[in-house]
This record gives C-alpha cells, structure tokens and sequence, in this order.
C-alpha cells in the first residue's frame, strides 16, 4: 500500500512539475497513473469485472493520495484559465449583494420575520420585529457560528415566540434541530433524538413540535443508519429520551415519514412515502387511537389539507395529471370522497389554501397557470402572471396576505401580494440584480425522440442569434424521479449567454412534466428512453443549424449526472465536453452506498435479476469503451454526499482515462466541505462554478468577454 501510495504521488509530482505556460494542453501533460486491481463478480449469470473497486472506500489512505493526485492534475490544467478569472469576477458582482426582504407575518398575532443579505456576509440574518412599528431584532446569524456550520432550516412558531432551527456542517444535510427563544433570543436547552434531525410542524400551543429522524451509528445495522426516518413528537422542557415515536415502520428501511399540522389546529397529516408514491393518514389531535387511513397501498401519489371542516385530497390515482377530491373531515375514508375538481389536460402539481381563496397550481407545456376556486368548488378566475413562467402561492388560510413567486429564464425571481379580488400582483420583494436581460429571448421548441415521442425543449440565447450553425450550446437535463425541468431564472445561466452561449434545456422522459406517464416512461427498464430524448435534442439542435457537434456541452447533476454520463458512453461523437456533477455512474452497486437504496423503485437494483439485466446494460461505469475517443470529461463529486457518493466519480474518471484514445483530459474535482447539492458559502460556489464552467467555455472556444479583477484565490 505505502509503494502504491509514494508510486502516485511521485507521478503527479513529475508529470505536473515538467510543463509550464498559462494554458496547458492535454498532450503536454498526463493524468497520474491508476492501479487496475480486478475483482470478478457473477451476477445472475453475468461476470462483471471490476477494475476499480479499491477505490470505492473514500478513507483509505491509498483512494485520498490518489484523489489528491488527481486534483493536482486538474488544476494544473485550469487554474490558469482566463475564462475562470472573469467568471469568478463576474459571479462575484452578481451574488455578493446587499438586498432586504420585506416581513412577513406568522399565523398567530402580528410578529413578523425576514432575512437580510449583505455583500460583505456569506449567509443571509433572520431578523424579526413585534408588529409593523417594532424595532427590528436580529436572532439568527449564520455568520458568527464558524466551524463552517449552516443553517439548514428555520420555522416559527404558530405566535412566533419561539423558533425551530436546524444546524448543518460543511453540507453534510445531517442538521441538530434547536430551538430559540425568540422574545429574549437564548437558544433553549432542549435536543431531540437521533441523526438527520428534520423538523417537520409546531402544535398550535407551542407546547411541542413534531420531527423526523435516522437512527444513530450502533442503533442499527452498519450503513442502515442513512434509513428508518421516523417521527417523534418532542414536548418543550423535556428530555431526548422523553420523545415518542408517532409514526415509522418496523420492517421497511426506505420509507420516509412527515408529520404535518394543519391550519385549523386540530388535525395533522401523517405522511408515508415511498419514492414518488405515499400513503396518508389523518389524526385528530389530542385524542387517543391511531390516525384514520386515506390512502394505503401506495398506488399513487397524494397529498392532503383541512380547511375549516373539509378535507381536500389531491391525487394522480386514476388521473396520470392529478385530480382533487372534497369530503368531510368527520367522514374521510375514501367512500365518502367527491370531485371537488377533475382531472384535466394540464399536470396539477400543488393545492394551496390562502386568503379565504384555494389556489390549484397547474403546469400547461411546463409553464404555470394557477386556477382560483371557492370553498364550495366555485371556479374564480385563472391568475393573470407576468408572464410565462414558474410560479408558486404561500400564505394561510385565514390570513388576507396571499403571496405569488414568479420567474422565467428572462424574468428574475419576484415575490407579490396577490389581490384575488382584482386579480392585480404588487411587488412585495425583487432582488437588485444587476443583469440586462432586455435582449435575451427564451422559446419553447418541439423535436421528435429516437421512438418518435414528441418532446419539447427552452432555448435561450440573445436576440440577435445567427442559425449559422457554430453557436456554444450548453445543454442540461435532468429527467427523473418526477421532477421538471421548468422556466426558471438563474443569474448563472445568464452569465453563460453573456460569455456568448446558448441554453438548451430538454424536458425529457422520467420528469414530471406532462403527468405521471410521463414519468413513467422513463423510469425502471425505459429509462433508456431519457437518454435517448437528451440525445436527439442535441442531433436536433445541429439539424436546425443552431450549433454543430464540437460547439455543445452537457452538464447534469445527480440524476442528471447519470443522464450525462449515459450520453457521454453511447454518443462519444455527438459532444465535445462533458460536465457531470455528484452523478450515479456505476448502477450496478450504486444502491449499497449511502441511502441509494431510495432510489430503487426509480431504478431498479442488481439484486433483482430482470432488474440488473437493464441496469448493466446501460451503466455508465460499465459500458465505457476501450480505445474510444471520448470528448474532455470533468466529473465532480462531494465530500459529504450521502446521496450520490463520490465513489462514482472517482471510478468512472479512473475507468475513462484508462479507456480513451483521444487527447481530451479526464478530469476529477471533490469538492471539500460540501454536500449533494455543493459547497455552502457563496464564495465556494463561485470558486466551484468559476473553475467547471472555464473548462467548458475553453473547450468550445468561448473566450471572457473581458478581463476583471477575481477575489478568487488561486
């Protein structure tokens, strides 16, 4: 081990001192050598031959030096990037900011809170004031915590006089659920019980609250410490131990329980979920018995509230686009259930009672329309947005103050007081971007899959773009696990089309764009199809003259890190650099790490032997091709990912260095202190992005529009 160790570092200490200049080329530098130590499985009558499982174990000595090595290796090679110089500058303008959210109140008296941003500050404060002509009090201030802690949440009370919050480290999504004193700002000693803690709603008398947690290391078998998430019910002034358990399960470890309060104060909502499927309970509080079942069986997915002595089920069970359903909350078995509103050609994703009104948010070509209706099922009126877009509703039932959030690929982020009356939006909150978004353009276009499903796609690029057939597209997708791909502003994404590049972003099969069947047919034994979708966009888009195949870059994160990874190993020829981020690449053993297992109703798992026959036949990490010229690849990963561990990353750069005939480097990046979804200061976002996204600028030939001063540290 101590050979293979000095043999790797030695390599890369070599390799990287021998060459110089400001921007290095593949062919003047190699990657650090990689041990091959096969081990041989068979599975189902398969032998699959693993070259690189040793470095699946992220604390061996051996697997750290050679991670070491390899990142000596990338940033030799773009640390000196003058695209990153100016992303790196231009990020930092748009993200270092000071910006003031306006209050707003909790259910119960007039207490209000809000955050604060500074340019100065890497996390935004929590301030609160009594009532409209109180001095505003700071209470929660991530800044002073050190020891890279975060906020992971926070959730007054039903009066505001106390607050949940949870503490999270270096993105590690394992928060400590504490609780504050809001009048006099002291952090109360109670702790709950557990890992993962997540706090879940408030009884209405502050006398406790309700959360969710993983058991401790040692409470469990080895590894199953990432499942068995539960509820318990914490009264305030007790201890841990005192905590009861109020809803789990004894023999399933994936499954994943919430409890949640509703408005009127009597009634919860006990969630049982299980991927993209739940059952439902209803419980009256303070009364003894078991919650009475909505839903069992998981046949669908559902969700549910009270409002004032009904209760509202919303569904895709027997309506693939979802439909709500209204019966009495004293009769709220599934007999008694009536059509409060049908199913319709439009995908209904939310139901939210606000301001005496009930909001249904629909998506219509994945862009939002939200429907106005009564308490008696009266239809009001279809709110009018600025335009189309993504948009969601907030508030209480019995509170005036109805809220809509508003954006597009051109329109920045944008709270409103909603009128339902005059069907009139007033701006409550818009952040100080500083982006001229005036000639940018976003359209919505239509291509034929590989089977000839009809799929469509957002294009967004400056109005003055030429069909010339040589624009820089960077493409992205995602879908999965019934999640859309929608038309959402990002400050990053217009920095890609100031440096001069396109956006293309597919809605591909797997999310949950059109329905549940559109899900469907991409999940389980068709998510081939997703591939084969994210493909055609991308011959679609050089058909139409928009780009050519040496002028696109893929990028995905975690299932969409799968996604481009599956690209990158059928269609080598099609892009020419890969950026794939936390991704799962070896799906063969991908669910024995972390809390993977979750996602085999998505995907299937090896152990079942259909189910492998499929997963093998499309895994990235196994279908890589030696002597194939693949195209520059970067794939990154976290330390503290639970989701998608790093092992991929570090298996799959391993397995195409090996493989690739072509003079493109194989790049790995693990990002230090950070979790699934990336570093957790600003700073280290703009140091990740900067770093990955020079790479793909300086591959399609996009040069920095112009030079600015970096606070990046090199």
């Amino acid at each position: 081990m101590k050979s293979t160790r000095l043999f790797i570092i030695l390599v890369a200490l070599v390799t990287i001192s021998c060459v110089t200049g400001q921007i290095r080329k593949k062919n003047s530098i190699s990657p650090p050598q990689t041990p091959m130590k096969p081990v041989v499985d068979v599975l189902h009558g398969v032998q699959v031959t693993d070259d690189y499982r040793w470095l699946e174990d992220g604390n061996a000595t051996e697997v750290q030096d050679w991670v070491a090595a390899q990142e000596q290796y990338t940033y030799f090679l773009l640390k000196d990037l003058p695209q990153r110089q100016w992303l790196a500058s231009r990020l930092d303008a748009l993200w270092h900011y000071d910006d003031e959210e306006k209050p707003e109140k909790v259910l119960v008296g007039e207490r209000s809170f809000f955050r604060r941003r500074f340019k100065d500050k890497e996390y935004r404060i929590i301030y609160t004031t009594k009532d409209d002509e109180a001095a505003e009090v700071e209470i929660l201030n991530p800044n002073t915590w050190g020891d890279k802690q975060t906020l992971a949440y926070w959730y007054p009370s039903w009066d505001g006089s106390l607050m949940a919050f949870g503490k999270a480290r270096a993105g590690d999504e394992n928060p400590v659920l504490c609780v504050l004193d809001v009048e006099n700002g002291t952090v109360l000693p109670d702790r709950v019980r557990g890992a993962f803690q997540r706090f879940n709603s408030w009884l209405p008398d502050n006398s406790g609250f309700y959360y969710s947690a993983k058991p401790l290391k040692g409470e469990v078998p080895e590894g199953e410490e990432y499942y068995w998430l539960s509820v318990y019910l914490h009264k305030i002034g007790t201890p841990a131990i005192a905590d009861i358990k109020v809803l789990g399960h004894d023999s399933i470890k994936e499954y994943y329980h919430w409890v949640h309060v509703q408005e009127n104060g009597r009634h919860a909502i006990y969630y049982r979920m299980n991927n993209a499927k739940d059952e439902v309970f209803l419980a009256t509080l303070g009364l003894d018995g078991p919650p009475v079942p909505l839903a069992q069986g998981f046949d669908a997915e559902y969700g549910a509230c009270v409002v004032d002595n009904k209760l509202f089920i919303y569904t895709n069970f027997d309506a693939p686009k979802g439909q709500v359903f209204v019966t009495d909350v004293t009769r709220p078995q599934r007999e008694y259930w009536k059509t409060f509103v049908a199913e319709t050609d439009d995908v209904l994703e939310d139901f939210v009672p606000a301001g005496g009104y009930l909001y249904l948010i629909y998506t219509h070509n994945v862009c939002t329309s939200i429907k106005v209706y009564t308490l008696d099922g009266t239809f009001v009126r279809t709110v009018t947005l600025p335009t189309i877009g993504t948009a969601s509703v907030r508030g209480y039932w019995s509170r005036p103050e109805v809220y809509i959030s508003f954006s597009s690929f051109t329109y920045p982020l944008t709270d409103f007081r909603y009128d339902p009356v005059e069907d009139t939006l007033t701006i409550h909150h818009a952040p100080p971007l500083q982006i001229d978004v005036s000639n940018y353009t976003a359209q919505q276009v239509w291509y034929n899959s590989k089977d000839g499903t009809p799929v469509s796609m957002f294009l967004i690029h400056r109005k003055d773009l030429e069909l010339d057939g040589s624009n820089p597209v960077l493409m992205n997708g995602y879908g999965g696990f019934n999640i859309s791909t929608k038309p959402e502003f990002s400050s990053f994404f217009t920095v890609w089309i100031e440096a001069g590049g396109m956006l293309a972003f597919p809605n591909l099969r797997g999310g949950g764009e059109y329905g549940q069947k559109w899900h469907e047919a991409g999940m389980l034994d068709r998510k081939q199809n997703v591939f084969d979708d994210f493909i055609a966009a991308a011959e679609w888009l050089i058909a139409e003259k928009y780009t050519r195949s040496d002028k696109i870059a893929i990028w995905g994160g975690s299932n969409g890190g799968l996604l481009v990874g599956a690209a990158l190993v059928q269609r080598p020829d099609l892009f020419r650099v890969v950026l794939c981020s936390a991704p799962l690449l070896d799906m063969v053993r991908y669910h024995k790490f972390g809390i993977a297992n979750l996602w085999a109703p998505e995907y299937g798992t090896a152990e079942d032997p259909e189910q492998f026959q499929y997963l093998y036949r499309y895994s990235p990490y196994h279908n890589v091709k030696d002597g194939e010229r693949y195209p520059a690849v970067l794939i990154t990963g976290a330390a503290n990912d639970a989701r998608t561990d790093p092992l991929h990353a570090r298996k799959m750069v391993a397995r195409l260095q090996q493989a690739t005939s072509s003079d493109e480097p194989v790049l790995l990046l693990i990002q230090r202190d950070a979790g699934h979804l990336g570093g957790v200061t600003i700073d280290s976002f703009i140091e990740q992005y900067a770093l990955e996204f020079a790479f793909l600028m300086d591959k399609l030939g996009m040069e920095a529009p112009r030079a600015k001063e970096s606070r990046m540290d090199n």
